[in-house]
């Protein structure tokens, strides 16, 4: 049995006026709205004190909200027949791209649907064991509002090897982002270390707890005047790190409600950030590949808007 996990928010005034059920899920990472909406429906959720069941109760400025996310039992993950995109596939090596809104691997509040649950399906048995059954195969992750590219482990050799080429920073990892404002500059280095925030357990801030080395290279790709797409390269891989080290530069991504503007521009709903690139050294033929997807639709066509096309 896990034990069960309790949180606490005092609403501020940029949070107040949202649905309790449409503000849970932004204020605990990674929970479904479905999810939530039982918490109410099973009085998990208390507000300034009481047992709030109404998903339609609209938070105020103050108002003190303490979820309880109930104990479950040992986490079974399923197999499940959801289409993967696949750009490469080996005995070793699975290359696949992750769709914003897909969650990497079932956590609380989101059982199903994850890319672990495709995986396991495509692969049978075919997968690393090193990271447990919650994350069988998989090396590295992404949030669940950024797209992009993944690799999984077929076995624990090529585990092993990757994660070795994670930790030696050779992973090659560019990503494209749509932020606010205009960079003055068009590149630069993000040297500023990440650690739990000390104020939210689910955030990650500059210094922070424990911080540990973060390192992001940018460079400018296009300028729209109140917004720059700009490349950004990982040189360390740390928990939402292009999010935090965009908002410290002054520079939010478009999208990003946790760390940047709470009202969303152009109506998107999670951050604008694309892992379009990812290479690695094979871990039995030791030749180097390198894999490239475009941007989603939606994240072009918003470009296509700033161009004036």
């Amino acid at each position: 049995m896990e034990k069960e996990e309790k949180y606490q928010f005092c609403i501020d005034s940029e949070q107040a006026g949202k649905r309790v059920d449409q503000l849970l899920p932004s204020l605990i990472a990674d929970l479904s709205r479905s999810f939530c909406q039982k918490l109410l429906e099973d009085g998990s959720v208390l507000v300034n004190g009481r047992i709030c069941t109404s998903k339609k109760y609209k938070t105020k400025e103050g108002d003190l909200l303490q979820i309880t996310i109930p104990q479950t039992e040992e986490l079974q993950v399923c197999p499940e027949n959801i289409p993967l995109d696949i750009l490469y596939e080996d005995d070793d090596v699975l290359v696949v791209y992750k769709p914003k809104g897909m969650v990497v691997h079932p956590a609380v509040g989101n059982y199903t649907g994850t890319l672990v649950n495709a995986v396991m399906f495509h692969c049978k048995d075919r997968l690393s064991s090193i990271n447990g059954v919650i994350r069988p195969g998989i090396v590295h992750r992404i949030d669940k509002d950024t797209s992009g590219l993944l690799m999984i482990a077929k076995n624990d050799h090529a585990h092993e090897s990757l994660s070795a080429q994670l930790a030696e920073h050779s992973i090659t990892r560019r990503y494209q982002a749509l932020v606010y404002h205009n960079f003055k500059e068009d590149s630069g280095v993000i040297d500023a270390p990440l650690g739990r925030d000390p104020k939210n357990r689910l955030k990650r801030s500059v210094g922070g707890l424990n911080p540990k080395r973060a390192v992001t290279h940018y460079r400018v790709l296009e300028r729209f005047g109140r917004f720059t797409l700009v490349e950004a390269r990982l040189e360390t891989g740390r928990t939402h790190q292009i999010r935090v080290h965009m908002a410290y530069a002054h520079h939010p991504i478009v999208g990003d409600t946790v760390y940047g503007p709470k009202k969303q521009a152009f109506n998107v709903e999670g951050q604008m950030l694309h892992a379009g690139v990812l290479g690695f050294v094979h871990p039995s033929s030791g030749e180097y590949m390198e894999f490239s997807y475009p941007l989603p639709r939606y994240f072009e066509d918003i470009l296509n808007k700033l161009r004036g096309e």
